[in-house]
């Protein structure tokens, strides 16, 4: 009996996978732009290239589409805009510089960490456009530090006022590039640098190739949320080949924060990460902590963490819902990662709450939208059918440690062919219907993983 619910929960947790061809193959971007004609972008002895650029890009849409190519040399610039048919070409030996300065980056409309609101551009924007990419092997830095500067300056007061919740939403930072409302768009072998907030933001779009971008935002300094790649509220997408060095989530999926993602009710989907590494950050791969819309279908493998703190992580708060399910993740090398699989429910409740406080007299719009009221049975998120398998980690502090919110918030994982050298075992709480199959957790301690509030949470070994 025993062996066969096993086998049931095994293809439970692989029912996305054994019928995943049709979403499988069709990730990435299925077109590129073609078109022959060449724009060229000459590194004159101008202040500022932001007017440079985008009317070479505007040319070439004018034209039909084709590349605009930066020749060699250094380009101070505030945001450009990328068109459709348009492929803008980072040529080796070029760098672009974001210019430290607000009012080059136009206020838009978009989605920044869960909400919808009016938010500076990124350096680089694709918004609204089929078939369009950014290419070649040049670098752009966001010299994120001014931006990141003033995060830091307002830190205490929000910290000490109970307003942490807002802080990240008042101070207003650019990202390196933003992905909105598009699809067939590719983004493939340039290097990028310390923006002033997220480095790669896919939002609301389909069909996106990222393949063979560096992301290195530690190069001085540590600025605050530099995620790597956040892929939000997106369907069919594929991550290659990538190797990200920041002060956040590494590569991230997600899909809407509290009532504002659950009016939205747009799921992540339909994604594949493979072959990529991450070194400084928070996660190797993130769910979370925006869920409301809900996330699933995702493979990731052949990945490998260097010294990130977290490997697999988890984190959703009580107000956030939305189900995360049909996950394989396998094929796995993790070391110096603190934890490899790190997972709460409840996370960082000064920031995941927002309580508006009596003393202020006039609320920003933001605020109101952040302190909606979400009721219970919807602010529960659920984690489920997840599939971890061949993870090798070493010189980890602790090897696991779950914690849900109710016995059904973490359901139905398995957890296979798994090696862990640890000093602690760590634990896992409010979980339900796990297996450890073949799954070896070395610690210094000597002592076993503990489990608190959950049930049927099985060790089998079969070797």
């Amino acid at each position: 009996m025993k062996i066969f619910s096993l086998f049931v929960l095994i293809l439970l947790t692989s029912a996305a996978f054994a019928q995943t061809e049709k979403w499988q193959d069709n990730v990435g971007a299925k077109t590129f732009p073609s078109q022959t004609e060449e724009f060229i972008v000459k590194n004159t002895r101008i202040a500022e290239h932001t007017q440079l650029i985008q009317q070479a890009i505007d040319k070439c849409a004018e034209a039909g589409g084709g590349k605009v190519i930066m020749e060699p040399g250094t380009y101070l610039t505030g945001s450009v805009f990328v068109k459709e048919n348009v492929n803008l070409v980072i040529s080796e030996g070029v760098l672009i510089k974001g210019i430290q300065r607000e009012d080059v980056y136009p206020i838009i409309e978009t989605r920044v960490a869960g909400i919808e609101l009016e938010w500076p551009a990124a350096i680089i924007n694709i918004i609204d456009v089929e078939n369009a990419a950014v290419s070649g092997s040049g670098i752009i830095n966001g010299q994120g530090k001014y931006f990141w500067d003033k995060f830091w300056n307002a830190f205490p007061e929000y910290d000490q006022t109970g307003l942490r919740w807002a802080l990240d939403y008042d101070i207003q930072r650019p990202r390196g590039i933003l992905v909105q409302n598009s699809k067939q768009v590719t983004l493939k072998d340039f290097t990028i640098q310390e923006p002033g907030f997220w480095t790669v933001h896919i939002l609301y779009s389909n069909n996106v190739t990222v393949d063979g971008i560096t992301i290195q935002n530690n190069i001085k300094e540590h600025g605050p949320s530099s995620d790597g790649i956040d892929i939000d509220s997106s369907k069919d997408i594929l991550v290659q080949n990538c190797d990200i060095d920041c002060n956040d989530d590494n590569f991230c999926l997600k899909a809407g924060k509290d009532a504002d993602g659950l009016r939205v009710n747009r799921p992540c989907e339909n994604i594949i990460i493979r072959d990529c590494v991450s070194r400084a950050g928070h996660g190797l791969i993130t769910f979370g902590s925006e869920t409301s819309g809900g996330i699933r279908n995702l493979e990731a493998y052949n990945l490998t963490a260097q010294g990130t703190l977290y490997g697999i992580r988890l984190k959703s708060a009580k107000t956030r819902g939305g189900v995360i399910e049909n996950v394989y993740i396998h094929d796995i090398e993790m070391d110096d990662v603190f934890v490899p699989i790190r997972g709460t429910l409840n996370w960082f409740p000064k920031y995941s709450y927002s309580k508006l406080p009596d003393w202020v007299e006039e609320v920003p719009e933001h605020w109101k939208v952040l302190s909606q009221k979400v009721k219970k049975k919807k602010g529960i998120p659920k984690f489920k059918n997840f599939h971890i398998k061949n993870l090798v980690a070493t010189h980890s502090g602790s090897a696991i440690e779950l914690e849900g919110l109710d016995n059904s918030s973490l359901e139905n994982f398995v957890i296979e062919d798994t090696q862990i050298d640890c000093k602690r075992p760590g634990y896992i709480r409010y979980a339900e219907n796990w297996k450890f199959i073949d799954v070896e957790i070395n610690a210094l301690s000597n002592e076993a993983v503990t489990e608190e509030y959950s049930s049927g949470i099985e060790w089998i070994y079969n070797k």
